[in-house]
This record gives C-alpha cells, sequence and structure tokens, in this order.
C-alpha cells in the first residue's frame, strides 16, 4: 500500500512541474516581443535551471494531498474525500490565480509577482481600475486554460479520489499511515530546502542569465510570491540588510554628506515666488527627448528646458506612486520593501516642505484626476497639513479614464484651483494619464509600436496636455511671479531601457522654468548626480528657508554638493555615483548592474552599505 502511496506522490510532482511548465510556455507566448533578444537555446535553459525550485514547490503542494490520499486508501472516508478535493482544488486555484496575474503584470511591471501586490490588494478597486478590460479578460482566460489543462493532467494520471479501500485491520492501517506520514514529511522537507547541505535552496538557484526576462521566466512563480509574502510580513529588515557596525555607518554617511551649503548658485529673482509643482506620472528620463535614448515623444517638454534650469541626472527614489510623492515632499529616501506612507506612525514625524512654505504664508494644494487613497497618498497629504486636497471625489463628473481624469482635463481643474489660491501659494498637481491602462483620448497620433509603445504613445498624449496648458496661462496675472517646477514620481520601462532592475529605469527629470528664474540661467542644465530626495533642501535652499529638518536631502545648486544617489529596486537597492552604480538583490545576495572598477567597488559598496543602514536606523527611530 504504501508503495502505491510513494508512487501517487511522484505523479503529484510530476503534475505540478507539468503545471509550471506549461505557465512558462504561456508566459512565453504572450510576452514573446520581451523575449525576442533571447536565443531559443536560452529559452530552453529555463526550463532546466527552474527544476530545483519547481521540485521544492511541487514538494509543498503534494504533501498534504497526498496525505489526506493515504488516509482515504486505509478509510474511504467521504469527509475525507471533501477534504481532499478542497485541499487539491484551493491549492490549484492559489497557484493559477498567481500565473495568471503575473502574466498580465508583467507587462507593465517588468517582473514577477512579488509582496508589492499586497499594497495595491488593500485597495481592490486600484487593481481592476487599472487592469484594462483586455487584461481582465486575458487574466480569467488564462486562469481557465491552465485550469483544464491541469484537470486533464489530474485525470490521465488517475490522481483524482480512487474508491479502492485497503482490507487489512486497523492496527495495520494506522501503522501504514503514521509511516507515511514520516517518509513523505521529512522527503518534502528535504525537497523543499532542496536537499541537505548546509544553506537552503533559494531563489539564485534558478538565475542562469544577464537577461532579467529569462531569470523571470526560470524562477518558480509561486515560490517566488510565497517567499515574498513571507518577507512582507518580517517587521524589520534586520535579516536582509548588509551588516555594519551602527557607529561605523554613521561616521560614513557623515562624511559622505559633509559638503559647505554657503556656495549655493541662487537662480531665482526672488525668494518667495507662487510655485507650481507638476508631478508626472512615471515620466522616465529614457523617454524624454532631450535626456535620454528614446526620442520623439516630448516635443513640448524639449521647447521648455530651453527656458528652464533642467536637472538630467537625477535617481527616483524607487518604483511607485506613493513612495515618490513622500520623497518629494519629504526628503526621506526608499527603503526596501518599505512604503512609509502606509506607516502613518512614522511619515507623520517627518518634515514636508508645504509645512515649511505654509509658515511663511503660504497656502497650499494638491490636484489629483484619480483616487488618493492608493498608497495612501492622501493620508499622507492630510497628516503633513495641506490645505486644499482634490482628488477625482472632489472633481465634477466628466468623462474620463479608466483610473483617471485625463491629463487635459486635470489641467484645466488646476487653472480653476490655482484662481482660486491666495498669493504667494503652493500648488501641486499629479498627473495620470501616463498610468496604465494608458486609455488617454486620441488627440495625438500614435506613433510608437512594440515594446512599451502604449506607455511612449501616452507620454506623447501628456506632453501634448502640458504644452496646451502652458500656453494657455501665460496671461494669468499670477504667472509672471510663479516658479515652475517638474518631476517625475518614479521612473518607467522604456524601449531603450526594458528592466526596472538597472539605473536607467529609475532617471527621471528635474526642472525650475518660469518667468521668475534669473536670465542667465535660461536654457541650462546641471548634469549633477543627484537624488529625488535631494528636491526639498534644493527648492528650500532657493527660498531662503532653513533646512535642517531634512536630513536625507541635499541642496543640488551648492558648488560643493556631493553627487551619489541611492534607490531602492524589487527586493534591493541601488547605489550610484560619477563613477558609477550597482543594483543589488538583498534575498538573493545578487548584484544585478555593476559598473565600478574593482578599486571603486570596494569603496563605494561601503558607502552604499553605510548609507542604507544609517537610514533603515533613523526610520526604526521614527
Amino acid at each position: 500500500m504504501f508503495k502505491k502511496i510513494f508512487y501517487r506522490y511522484l505523479l503529484f510532482l510530476f503534475f505540478w512541474v507539468l503545471l509550471f511548465d506549461f505557465h512558462r510556455i504561456l508566459f512565453s507566448l504572450f510576452h514573446i516581443q520581451k523575449l525576442k533578444e533571447a536565443t531559443i537555446t536560452e529559452w530552453i535553459q529555463a526550463f532546466l535551471h527552474s527544476f530545483r525550485l519547481d521540485i521544492a514547490m511541487a514538494a509543498a503542494l503534494s504533501v498534504l494531498p497526498i496525505l489526506i490520499l493515504s488516509f482515504l486508501s486505509n478509510y474511504n472516508k467521504k469527509l475525507l474525500r471533501i477534504v481532499f478535493y478542497i485541499v487539491l482544488y484551493l491549492e490549484l486555484a492559489f497557484v493559477i490565480l498567481i500565473h495568471s496575474g503575473e502574466i498580465q503584470i508583467y507587462e507593465e511591471w517588468n517582473h514577477k509577482l512579488t509582496s508589492r501586490v499586497f499594497k495595491h490588494l488593500s485597495n481592490p478597486d486600484e487593481v481592476f481600475r487599472t487592469a484594462s478590460w483586455t487584461s481582465t479578460f486575458l487574466f480569467f482566460i488564462f486562469g481557465n486554460i491552465e485550469f483544464i489543462f491541469s484537470y486533464f493532467v489530474l485525470k490521465k494520471m488517475n490522481l483524482i479520489f480512487t474508491n479502492e479501500s485497503d482490507k487489512k485491520n486497523h492496527f495495520i492501517k494506522i501503522i501504514t499511515s503514521f509511516f507515511g506520514f514520516v517518509v513523505l514529511g521529512i522527503t518534502s522537507f528535504l525537497l523543499l530546502r532542496g536537499g541537505i547541505q548546509q544553506i537552503p535552496l533559494n531563489i539564485n538557484s534558478a538565475i542562469y542569465s544577464n537577461k532579467p526576462v529569462l531569470n523571470d521566466l526560470s524562477v518558480n512563480t509561486p515560490y517566488n510570491f510565497a517567499k515574498s509574502y513571507l518577507i512582507y510580513n518580517k517587521s524589520n529588515l534586520d535579516d536582509i540588510i548588509p551588516k555594519i557596525d551602527t557607529t561605523e555607518a554613521n561616521l560614513i554617511t557623515k562624511k559622505l554628506n559633509e559638503y559647505n551649503d554657503s556656495t549655493s548658485t541662487y537662480i531665482l529673482k526672488n525668494k518667495k515666488p507662487n510655485i507650481l509643482l507638476v508631478i508626472f506620472e512615471g515620466w522616465s528620463s529614457e523617454a524624454i527627448d532631450c535626456i535620454g535614448k528614446t526620442k520623439g515623444a516630448t516635443p513640448n517638454f524639449n521647447m521648455l528646458t530651453k527656458k528652464g534650469y533642467l536637472f538630467d541626472n537625477i535617481y527616483a527614489a524607487s518604483g511607485t506612486s506613493e513612495i515618490g510623492n513622500a520623497t518629494i515632499f519629504s526628503g526621506f529616501p526608499a527603503l526596501p520593501e518599505v512604503s512609509i506612507t502606509m506607516q502613518p506612525e512614522k511619515s507623520r514625524k517627518l518634515r514636508t516642505i508645504n509645512q515649511d512654505l505654509q509658515q511663511i504664508g503660504y497656502e497650499t494644494g494638491y490636484l489629483f484626476g484619480g483616487d488618493l487613497k492608493y498608497g495612501n497618498i492622501g493620508g499622507f497629504l492630510m497628516d503633513h497639513k495641506f490645505e486644499n486636497i482634490i482628488d477625482e471625489n472632489n472633481l465634477p463628473s466628466k468623462k474620463r479614464g479608466k483610473l483617471s481624469y485625463y491629463d487635459e482635463d486635470v489641467y484645466s481643474f488646476l487653472l480653476e484651483e490655482i484662481n482660486k489660491r491666495k498669493k504667494p501659494f503652493l500648488q501641486c498637481v499629479f498627473t495620470g494619464s501616463t498610468h496604465s491602462p494608458y486609455d488617454y483620448p486620441n488627440k495625438t497620433p500614435k506613433k510608437y509600436k512594440g515594446i512599451e509603445s502604449d506607455y511612449m504613445n501616452s507620454v506623447l498624449y501628456a506632453d501634448w496636455c502640458l504644452g496646451k496648458f502652458i500656453n494657455k496661462i501665460q496671461k494669468e496675472p499670477w504667472f509672471k511671479n510663479t516658479l515652475f517646477i517638474f518631476i517625475s514620481d518614479h521612473g518607467h520601462t522604456t524601449p531603450s531601457a526594458p528592466t526596472p532592475h538597472e539605473s536607467p529605469f529609475f532617471k527621471i527629470p528635474i526642472m525650475f522654468w518660469g518667468p521668475v528664474l534669473k536670465q542667465e540661467y535660461k536654457g541650462k542644465r546641471n548634469s549633477i548626480l543627484g537624488a529625488q530626495c535631494d528636491f526639498p533642501k534644493t527648492l528650500l535652499g532657493q527660498l531662503g528657508i532653513k533646512t535642517n529638518s531634512y536630513p536625507w536631502s541635499k541642496n543640488l545648486l551648492s558648488n560643493k554638493c556631493p553627487e551619489f544617489a541611492i534607490h531602492t529596486i524589487n527586493k534591493g537597492f541601488g547605489w550610484a555615483t560619477k563613477k558609477g552604480n550597482f543594483t543589488y538583490q538583498l534575498h538573493e545576495k545578487l548584484y544585478i548592474q555593476q559598473s565600478f572598477t574593482e578599486k571603486d567597488f570596494k569603496i563605494e559598496k561601503k558607502n552604499a552599505e553605510a548609507t542604507l543602514n544609517s537610514i533603515y536606523n533613523y526610520y526604526k527611530k521614527l
């Protein structure tokens, strides 16, 4: 009898591995454009390198159904039969939902389904609104295809419940069941940890290529998702952040940030202009003609740079909007696996630029054409005393996109709000048309095709809206004393930067523009290497406001400003200086990108780890 149970256990393992590989085929067919640079041999290797993780996950999924099946073989009880079906189909649903979800989100995220999804699932309507109807339809189609495939294979393997019953006496049945529990339990444990070696199996066992999409294809999706869930539920990052003595980390960080801020360059005509802060949704530097490699999408932004002051070497803090917004206003860098807006008990202790401006008489406002509950952006703004916060719930009924109002209409709403403001004002607007599902009006020709074409065409539309708005407002009475600031919340994958794990993905623009800019600085570029968190100190420094409350921000307009940037990637962090950059995945202990010389790498690795530890220790004390 035990031989039969163990045989079925092996069949269950085989079934799950078949399903995992079937998912890889579906994924490959749907994302064939992303795989076009890979050879057939490289693609096949994904199925080979994935085997250890596949077996580990198959063991985890097989052990409970097979143990129930062993009882069924001995007792043939109706209740056990029901439990067996429930367990089997719940596991199947879990795997299929994750598989189908990953196929869909990969188009936008360009990485595997991870703990990031939990932030979105806290607001389920966000998930449905950011997904197009086509994506939703395909999600269910792929799910049904995998379910039909699974049911067919289970039937063919005769793994669905059998009516056979063993005639052995009760004592023998108990011994057989106990023996099965022990043997199958130990076997599953060993398969799950990858053997009896000292270091357990990890995701890096499936990493084999310098092409991230192939590694993502190879890594088992349910295994990766389950591990992300465990990481998501960790109370802190102590176990994964590289270790360094706290005193040493603080000394290194202090030395890195020491500079003479009194050498600042002042580019504004006066220290109390109106301020209009335009936060672009996902405008990557790589998508902007005058900065990146992908051309033709931003003629109006290009035109503005001729009379603006452009920072063209800036790194975003992270890859999500709520973190980008928090960093822009507070100057607090991002931490891996942490969204500080979702932790009001900590984020409330950060200082934000609107609070400093309100103290000297500024009226403040923030406008978004979507729902500010996503990522708790609205809660963050309210906690920091923004005075006029407007989102879709306060806007007039009008034709709109699935996620938010179209940029063209958002700029119209913005003009109405500015005209209500007392002077001086800080008015912020967060655009939305460059976010999936990219359902903007057909006002501009679709000139891009192929990889990231939907995004690039949305940038073309968003740029058109920006140009229309700027042309419209130049006769407004407040225009002559207004500083316009354009900044992106985070980067995005583009045809020239298709992976979110490497530094080009994180490059974003910051530009100061408007009549209050001194003539000698119009049309100038500043290529200092900086970070999104440097924005508060740079702006407030121009206004003569003390910036002691922003310890992680640097003044980019100081002649002595140190040049470095730290940012997060999925499950890791990145570091950049003038000498090079690297990105590092904490859980896999893997450098995805590394361009420093061997000598510089030793120094910069220490600097990066010290900075990350210092930020984390500061965060824990908030």
